[in-house]
């Protein structure tokens, strides 16, 4: 028996939508394990000091990018905020913020809780959540917590919890796409592009007509997520970092292929539940599912 909280239909004004250095758009799955590890902190400093959160999965509801593109233009514009005047009443320096309201819900495995402060921690998610920012946004609402105790040999019981997550698009991670691509001999930048780009193709008949198809290479709807980063600096010390008890190094960002899928074709839960992976031979800090999906989902 695996137990969940469920958090549903969080309304996110302003999230960031600048998800790696390279792409915008749905934010980085590291906001939203961060966000998740700093609730476990609040509640825990509320008393319950056992509980853990292992791991979370992603319903995307709704989601409005903020940009905008003009009759005749070739790319879409972000929408940047207006910040105040300076001093001297001059327009300040301008810097693009890609921005994002979305509406997800939040499904949290956790473990370490009493059931007897069962309601005592549903109190205390409701109450902590309103004042918490995630992805950088504000938070305008948010539905009545819910705990989901699931079984997973019932068949029942995973499909009663999955329902719980429609409308929506559960967000997992296509990493295998990009790992038998790379074996081929692409390098991984090619590789992401060429699972994302949009192929035209036109084919001429023997009467001379033309006819244009369009595909991508897989079936299903790609988009890049960054997870993490990887070290490319020995640990060590940097002066004036933050915290001085803290080993510091440089990283860099990395980004890999996710894939958005209706939870009515998750089966197998641990194919949408995210968590931290480090990986210290290749200097790795990344958020992965906890079993790959290999495009098993029920059709």
């Amino acid at each position: 028996m695996r137990r969940f909280v469920l958090i549903p239909h969080i309304k996110i004004h302003n999230a960031n939508a600048m998800s790696s250095p390279y792409t915008i758009g749905f934010p980085a799955m590291t906001a939203w394990l961060g966000a998740v590890h700093a609730l476990q902190r609040k509640l825990r400093d509320a008393g319950l000091n056992e509980l853990t959160f292992p791991s979370v999965a992603v319903s995307c509801h709704d989601l409005d990018l903020q940009t905008y593109k003009g009759d005749g233009d070739y790319v879409h514009s972000i929408i940047g905020t207006s910040n105040p005047l300076d001093k001297d009443g001059s327009r300040p320096a301008f810097i693009e913020e890609a921005r994002c309201h979305l509406e997800i819900s939040l499904l949290i495995e956790y473990s370490g809780l009493d059931p007897d402060d069962n309601d005592r921690f549903i109190q205390e998610i409701d109450a902590c959540i309103l004042r918490m920012k995630m992805a950088s946004g504000d938070i305008q609402s948010a539905k009545k917590t819910e705990l989901l105790p699931v079984d997973e040999d019932d068949e029942g019981s995973v499909r009663a919890l999955v329902r719980k997550l429609m409308l929506g698009h559960v967000l997992v991670e296509r990493r295998e796409l990009m790992i038998a691509a790379m074996k081929n001999g692409e390098d991984a930048l090619s590789a992401l592009i060429n699972h994302l780009s949009l192929q035209h193709r036109s084919k001429q008949d023997s009467e001379g007509k033309v006819t244009w198809t369009r595909k991508r290479r897989e079936p299903s709807w790609l988009v890049p997520i960054a997870v993490g980063f990887q070290g490319i600096s020995d640990l060590g010390k940097a002066a004036n970092q933050r915290d001085m008890d803290t080993p510091h190094r440089f990283a860099e960002s990395i980004v890999t292929l996710g894939e958005f899928v209706m939870p009515y074709r998750i089966s197998n839960l641990d194919h949408m539940l995210w968590q931290y992976h480090i990986d210290q031979v290749q200097n790795l800090y990344v958020c992965r599912t906890i079993a790959s999906t290999s495009n098993t989902f029920n059709a």
